[in-house]
């Protein structure tokens, strides 16, 4: 089968599975917003070791997210000119407003961390291998709108913080060539941030982008159905019998999935009456705080931008990176280990290596990147000098991994695939938390503290 088939096939995927124990033959598919879940599961695919219970999190981190925004609209004014205020009187004036801002803060964060946590257990224990394939497309594009979410909704508050945030994230689309500007000022509203912009994010954050979340998280868990149920966790190199030990989803899957949402929820409650979401001094467009940074969800980027040419900072390494995450499902893997965390022991091994070497690397790189840039101040960035020849050097130090994880851990394609995405993944991490918290004023290296 081409790859192509092997695409379309698992967009079309394998159809609907009747439950085998039921005397009702319908097909779940006639309406699959009632058919989330089948009257049996396996019965090794409901323990905490395999899921984490990080998509029912997620789903629960939704639900608050939309039930906290739909509340604070009441009092919200989307107005540059009313919306801080809104904000300090939905702290100060209306009953529990400065806990519902919080919880509606913090759980848009949380769920920034748990979709990411939830992607990382789905490619550890080989859950987007077919049938599952187009599943992980669809958690990408979760992903991508969750990161959106966060984003429009950072801007709402119309503090310092903010608006330069925005100013500075925004600022990135001027290098995509031929639309980023005209892409630019049609989500601006205009050539920076103003009125029309927080208009603007406020229909994407309010009723856009929920209603596309929702949409595909339904479309997702309906994709798990047709893909037979989440993976069964299985030990490395054990074979599983047929037919497996199954249990009822009434009560031992439900009670489960409930006990984890009211975790959440309590701790998500816990955190917002002990912690308040920022709030710095209204916005002004004509004072820059120092420094001006991104959201942290998008400082690696801003990271790169520090040492790379924006063209290859800002369009040619995040493309890359998506072409790898979207190809992944698609490359050819030799005997992919479902169920299995990071498929086998040396696979745990070579995971493990790739994220110190990953660490490591990155943070070298940063400082060497700076001992350059600070030796050569008086050479304007070109795309030769600070673009192409850094990023083949990148590729070259990727690529020699990727050789050297399969040679010298005689790790197999899948392992050193499983290795690279490590690797890349360790990379950016490391990035954001140097762009975090190591960045001082005039954006220079500093210790925390």
């Amino acid at each position: 089968m081409s790859t192509l088939q092997r695409v379309w096939a698992s967009i079309r995927g394998s159809g609907p599975v009747t439950n085998s124990s039921s005397n009702d033959p319908r097909k779940y598919l006639r309406n699959f917003l009632l058919h989330f879940r089948p009257a049996e599961v396996p019965e090794r695919s409901i323990g905490f070791a395999l899921t984490a219970y990080l998509g029912v999190a997620s789903t629960v981190l939704l639900v608050m997210l939309i039930l906290s925004g739909l509340m604070l609209k009441f009092v919200y004014e989307p107005s540059a000119t009313h919306a801080y205020a809104s904000i300090v009187y939905i702290g100060s004036e209306v009953p529990f407003g400065q806990l519902l801002r919080n919880l509606h803060r913090w759980s848009g964060y949380a769920l920034l961390v748990t979709a990411f946590l939830h992607l990382l257990r789905v490619f550890y224990t080989g859950a987007f291998h077919g049938p599952r394939q187009f599943n992980w497309i669809i958690g990408l594009a979760l992903m991508a709108l969750v990161l959106l979410s966060n984003f429009t909704g950072y801007l709402l508050p119309w503090d310092q913080i903010s608006y330069w945030a925005v100013t500075i994230s925004t600022s990135l689309l001027d290098y995509v060539p031929g639309i980023g500007t005209p892409l630019k000022e049609l989500i601006l509203g205009g050539p920076e941030p103003g009125p029309a912009t927080l208009l603007n994010f406020y229909a994407l954050h309010t009723a856009i982008l929920p209603l596309s979340l929702v949409f595909l998280v339904l479309f997702h868990f309906w994709r798990i159905r047709m893909a037979h149920g989440i993976v069964v966790r299985r030990a490395p190199d054990e074979r599983l019998t047929s037919p497996l030990p199954m249990v009822r989803t009434v009560p031992h899957l439900v009670t489960r999935e409930a006990a984890a949402a009211l975790l959440v929820v309590a701790a998500m409650l816990a955190l917002s009456m002990t912690l308040d979401a920022p709030l710095a001094e209204q916005a002004n467009p004509g004072m820059s705080p120092n420094p001006t940074k991104a959201p942290w969800f998008f400082m690696g980027i801003q990271e790169i931008l520090m040492h790379l040419h924006p063209l290859f900072a800002a369009l040619v390494i995040p493309a890359c990176l998506l072409a790898f995450l979207l190809c992944l499902p698609y490359l050819r893997h030799d005997a992919p280990a479902t169920g299995v965390w990071f498929g086998s022991k040396r696979g745990r091994r070579t995971v493990l290596a790739a994220a110190i070497a990953g660490c490591l690397l990155t943070a070298g790189g940063v400082l060497l990147s700076e001992a350059v840039l600070s030796a050569d101040t008086a050479s304007p960035p070109t795309v030769l000098r600070n673009g192409l020849i850094p990023f083949l050097a990148i590729v070259a130090v990727v690529a020699g991994f990727y050789a050297m994880i399969k040679k010298a851990l005689d790790a197999s394609k899948s392992e050193a695939v499983q290795a690279l995405f490590t690797f890349l993944t360790a990379a950016f991490l490391t990035l954001t938390l140097i762009g975090t918290w190591f960045r001082g004023a005039g954006m220079q290296l500093v210790w925390p503290g």
